[in-house]
C-alpha cells in the first residue's frame, strides 16, 4: 500500500507526482526546491535555499511519521558547482551524525532560473 503526501503545489496534478510516497517502510521524497507559498525563497542564496529545502523535506517526512534521522540517502543537484561548500554546510548542519549516503551533482539548469538547488531523499522506517 502506498501513502502519498502532497505539497499542495498547483503543478502536482499536472505533472503527476507527490512530494513524498511511503511504500512499506521506505519513503521517497521527490526532488524538492525552495518554493514556499508559490514563491522561490532565498533567491541568490544557495545555502538559504538548501536549508529551506531540508525543512520542506523534514515536514514531508513528519507527515509520514518519520524524521530526518530516518534518511539513508540524499541526492543534491546544483546549478552552480561552486555552491557545493555552502550547500554541503547546510546538509552537514542537518545530517551531521546521521550521515546518509549522498550524491552531489552539477546540472545545467533547474525548472526556474532562480532555483539554485534541488534535493531528493530516501528514508527507511522500522
Amino acid at each position: 500500500m502506498k501513502i502519498r503526501v502532497s505539497s499542495g503545489a498547483k503543478w502536482e496534478p499536472v505533472v503527476g507526482y507527490s512530494r513524498a510516497v511511503m511504500c512499506g517502510n521506505t519513503i521517497e521524497v521527490a526532488g524538492t526546491t525552495a518554493v514556499v507559498d508559490g514563491q522561490i525563497a532565498c533567491k541568490g542564496d544557495a545555502y538559504g535555499q538548501a536549508r529551506c529545502i531540508l525543512g520542506i523535506i523534514a515536514d514531508a517526512l513528519d507527515k509520514l511519521g518519520a524524521g530526518m534521522d530516518t534518511v539513508v540517502r540524499t541526492r543534491v543537484y546544483l546549478v552552480n558547482v561552486n555552491d557545493w561548500e555552502a550547500v554541503g554546510r547546510a546538509h552537514g548542519e542537518v545530517f551531521g551524525d546521521i550521515r546518509p549516503a549522498s550524491t552531489m551533482l552539477a546540472v545545467s539548469a533547474l525548472i526556474d532560473p532562480d532555483m539554485l538547488v534541488e534535493i531528493e531523499a530516501t528514508a527507511i522506517i522500522s
